[in-house]
């Protein structure tokens, strides 16, 4: 995950707040000539906000396109394009009759999840299923490689040891793992993968430029556990593989959470960088990292100046736009600005606001819900998370701030799952617009931000329009992942499974 730099935000000292003019939360509102001069001091840095965030179908369209291509470009090389669409290696889907006991661990941060499910083939689906986390001591982040996956295979043998009930391995067969790995890999196939570099506050020697897969698997070894890996997934790929087990018309899976993703089926023979591996189903899941797409976004000065002061400017800039880590803090920055150049909060600048990253995506859905007279919810908001007293002028103009970029964000990640759809149909006619196609969604930020959700299914009705929206189905695969995985070491089997 990207972590912001600490780089001092956009601002001005706190000045002293002349006597009388306070509230209590929630309380009383300023007279009609503060309020006016409000308005007119901050109305035209938020008509220039809205212009530069609009996203009109013109736009939405140019980024659609320019999705497209650029997918297309990543496809033809290594380094094509912004995308590095990498390929999983992923053949073999689930198919619903998969039978027996797949585990799967998920590593990618400061807590590893292990899970177990029972597979009872198309009649009973999944039996059943366990699972439990686990923390990483610090120590072990900034320790080796063999201690690291020691720990971890250590604790998948405590999980292992508590087997039973309706989890039963058939004799003589291995415990077989789905391994979602959340750091840079390079997969060279579907049980492998190089790692590229540690991130996320992780620093562990002895890793990097070796199979991840074969660490755990000797870790395993040396703990004494009959298990392996068999499938190494990223956690977009699992959310496919988790919702296709159950619908075969999954052909997309996207997560818009803290930071976003998407991955989607693709055919082998539109992949031209694809070096002699040969899918025995004749397709393959591509992994977009479609965050680093950059190509018409409409930004604003906000953008750039959380974009310079990152730790990767230049970088994710479409993730830096729609997902939830950014929203806050680019309306943050904006707020700010209004704060300073039109004393949007009266004549002083609370410290708290100058804070980078101190809105978070939670705070900015939390005020877009109050729906009441005098906005308390807002102004409640801003003074717990900020220390900011607002009245009711300035609540309505931070709700409209708010909605400038929800929108932007719901709508411009909209008009990238129609890019991928587009891609899509260019090289299987019909395939995609002409049936029922179902896009896996998961992540807090679609989940919970109702009208970031709205948005974004806006902009793609609007893209598509209605006819061939008919056809599109987008679903919430909550905490597809986790059993994702499991089920793509049940797919990926060494194993039949007509037992």
């Amino acid at each position: 995950m990207l972590v912001a730099s600490a780089s001092p935000a956009v601002g001005s000292p706190c000045l002293r707040r002349s006597p009388g003019r306070g509230r209590g939360r929630g309380g009383a509102r300023f007279g009609m000539t503060a309020a006016r001069s409000l308005s007119v001091s901050v109305v035209p840095i938020l008509k220039k906000l809205q212009r530069e965030c609009a996203t009109p179908l013109p736009v939405l369209r140019h980024v659609a396109d320019a999705m497209a291509a650029d997918m297309r470009a990543g496809l033809a090389a290594d380094g094509g394009s912004d995308l590095k669409m990498i390929l999983s290696y992923v053949d073999s889907l689930p198919r619903g009759n998969e039978k027996g006991l797949f585990y799967a661990l998920d590593l990618g941060g400061t807590n590893f999840r292990v899970l177990r499910v029972q597979l009872g083939g198309e009649e009973d689906r999944v039996v059943a299923t366990e699972f439990d986390q686990v923390t990483i001591p610090q120590e072990l982040m900034f320790g080796t490689s063999e201690k690291l996956f020691d720990f971890i295979a250590s604790g998948l043998g405590k999980f292992s040891n508590k087997e039973g009930g309706k989890f039963h391995l058939p004799p003589g067969r291995k415990r077989e793992i789905g391994f979602t790995f959340s750091f840079p890999v390079k997969q060279i196939s579907i049980d492998s993968g190089i790692l590229i570099k540690w991130t996320k506050g992780f620093a562990v020697s002895g890793t990097a430029g070796k199979d991840v897969v074969a660490c755990l698997n000797e870790a395993m070894e040396r703990r004494g556990l009959d298990m392996r890996v068999s499938a190494l997934v990223n956690d977009t790929v699992a959310t496919l593989a988790g919702a296709r087990y159950w619908d075969n018309d999954v052909m997309v899976a996207v997560i818009l959470g803290t930071g976003t993703n998407a991955c989607y089926v693709e055919r082998t023979d539109a992949i031209p960088k694809l070096d002699g591996h040969v899918s025995t189903s004749g397709r393959t899941i591509i992994n977009t990292e479609w965050g680093a797409f950059s190509n018409g976004l409409p930004l604003t000065e906000f953008d750039r100046e959380m974009d310079a002061a990152s730790i990767n400017p230049g970088e994710q800039i479409y993730e830096k736009t729609i997902s939830g880590m950014y929203l806050g803090e680019i309306v943050r920055r904006a707020l700010v600005k209004m704060a300073v150049e039109g004393a949007l909060f009266g004549k002083s600048i609370p410290h708290k606001l100058l804070t980078p990253f101190l809105l978070r995506t939670p705070d900015l859905c939390a005020m877009q819900k109050d729906e009441s007279d005098d906005l308390q919810k807002v102004g409640s908001v801003l003074y717990d998370v900020a220390g900011v007293e607002s009245n009711l002028g300035a609540r309505k103009v931070v709700v409209e701030v708010c909605d400038t970029i929800t929108k932007r964000g719901g709508r411009l990640a909209g008009a990238g799952i129609v890019g991928i759809l587009q891609k899509m149909e260019e090289d299987s006619k019909g395939l995609i617009f002409g049936k029922r196609t179902v896009v896996a969604m998961d992540g807090g930020l679609y989940e919970k931000y109702s009208q970031y959700r709205g948005y974004m299914h806006g902009a793609v009705t609007e893209l598509l329009g209605t006819e061939l929206s008919r056809n599109l189905v987008i679903e919430h695969s909550k905490d597809g992942s986790g059993i994702g995985a499991a089920l793509l070491a049940a797919a990926n089997s060494n194993y039949e499974h007509d037992f």
